[in-house]
């Protein structure tokens, strides 16, 4: 049998190992794994990792930007930067589109701004706010929403009428109770509000500015006990719940000791905390700022055990992308908290993980691909076998490069990683069985991704 394409001679990252061995694909699907595949198209793949394709289970789109935000992320870039980075398909954030993911109207919205737009594959959060409690929830879940996501932390400008907002402790158990009757996963950002943002206002009425003094206004604390906090509340709702971007190893012990105790709970931690740490934040500058913010190196070694000890479901980039002016101040505190970091994802998790740490390639295809996969329940991801979609990313080990700004196919070429070598490259991404990104020809001018509606 003559299949559409054939990738050949690759160390293909299979369920229960990795294989030397031949995939093909035909109408965009995994139609055989074995020796001597023939296809009408043929990638020859000998000496690099055949990986299923990222799925990044936290990125920030901001289209339609509603005239406020027209010049942050748009998908066109934003999908760009998935397919040079090897990211194949993302869950996309309810903010900070204008209007957010809050009703079924501006879900439609969302869909209609990403139309002939993608160039990877896009399944949506819904937003949980103190206002959508009267339908606004239910009628998400009809227009095919994978997840929702709430705040305990402070989010969103009150001076534009359809911004995020976070939610108080009610709508979080009101809310909870909503999400529970439709089986999804309510993912969570998860940060004392009242705290943090009280330590910040004092920080900077002292006349404080770097990078580790507003570090110091989100201490460990703040993250754990918002997470106990919706850990009880999901327990009296039934409200299954993911905790994102944890950056803190006592954070990830809370989760782990209430998924013993039955509590339908996981986390997930970000690149950035697993690669940077306080000490260097200032040298870097406010584009590293994020929050949770970036703890110091004890911090990060924990979460790379608990990561190895499978304790962290997957990896994330939170990519949260701004213009350049909102990082350009020598005021930490007045920076905009978002990294942008999509595009080196697979390669940073790779070289980090996998090269310097010794960890398998089941485990690193776990944490980009199938574990987030399995969360959402997008069952045509996340695995390389028999009728799932066609998604790969092509690694190549021991091949380190420098990320330079021209790399970078943000809107607005920003990142922590610039300058940085990475120990392994991105050489070809796949999805649906159609290339949309090679070391040789760039990323593809088609768009052949598509939004994924449950």
């Amino acid at each position: 049998m003559s299949y559409d394409l054939v990738i050949k001679n690759g160390l293909v990252i299979l369920e229960g190992g990795e294989v030397q061995t031949d995939v093909a694909v035909k109408d965009g699907l995994i139609a055989a794994i074995g020796d001597g595949l023939v296809g009408d198209k043929e990638i020859d793949a000998k000496g690099l990792i055949v990986s299923p394709g990222m799925l990044d289970a936290h990125v920030h789109i901001t289209d339609p930007g509603g005239g406020y935000r027209d010049e942050w992320e748009g998908y066109i870039t934003g999908t760009a930067a998935c397919a040079k980075g090897g990211v194949t398909s993302f869950m996309e954030m309810p903010l900070n589109q204008i209007p957010a993911t809050f009703d079924g109207d501006s879900l439609q919205v969302k869909y209609n701004a990403g139309k002939n737009k993608l160039k990877a594959d896009v399944a949506s959060f819904g937003g949980l706010v103190p206002f959508n409690l009267d339908g606004g929830i239910q009628e998400l879940n009809d227009g095919g929403v994978a997840a929702y996501k709430c705040f305990m932390a402070t989010c969103g400008d009150r001076a534009i009428s359809e911004d995020f907002m976070n939610v108080d402790d009610y709508s979080l158990y009101e809310g909870m109770k909503q999400i529970a009757k439709t089986g999804k996963v309510l993912a969570i950002h998860a940060e004392n509000a009242a705290i943090t943002d009280r330590l910040g206002e004092i920080a900077y009425k002292n006349g404080e500015t770097t990078l580790k003094a507003y570090v110091a206004t989100r201490p460990v604390f703040t993250e754990v006990e918002p997470i106990r906090r919706a850990i009880l509340l999901a327990k009296e709702t039934g409200c299954r719940i993911h905790i994102c971007h944890v950056a803190c190893p006592e954070g990830v012990d809370e989760v782990t000791k209430a998924r013993e105790e039955g509590v339908d709970v996981t986390c997930e931690t970000c690149t950035h905390y697993l690669y940077f740490e306080t000490d260097e934040l200032d040298a870097i500058g406010p584009v590293v700022k994020c929050s949770p913010p970036i703890r110091d190196k004890k911090a990060q070694d924990g979460l790379w055990e608990k990561l190895l000890n499978n304790e962290i479901a997957f990896v994330t980039s939170d990519h949260s992308p701004c213009t350049p002016d909102l990082k350009d101040t020598d005021n930490a505190f007045d920076a905009w908290g978002g990294i942008s970091g999509v595009q080196n994802n697979v390669d940073v998790l790779f070289d980090e993980g996998v090269q310097k740490r010794g960890m398998s390639l089941t485990q690193f295809a776990d944490i980009i691909a199938k574990n987030p996969a399995d969360r959402y329940n997008l069952t045509q991801k996340g695995r390389i076998s028999i009728g799932k979609d066609a998604d790969f990313v092509l690694i190549k080990p021991n091949a380190p490069y420098t990320l330079k700004v021209e790399d970078l196919e943000y809107r607005n070429p920003i990142s922590p990683y610039i300058g940085r070598e990475i120990g392994a490259q991105v050489v070809q991404t796949i999805l649906r069985g159609e290339v949309v990104y090679s070391q040789e020809t760039g990323v593809t001018s088609e768009f052949s991704g598509k939004f994924i509606k449950k």
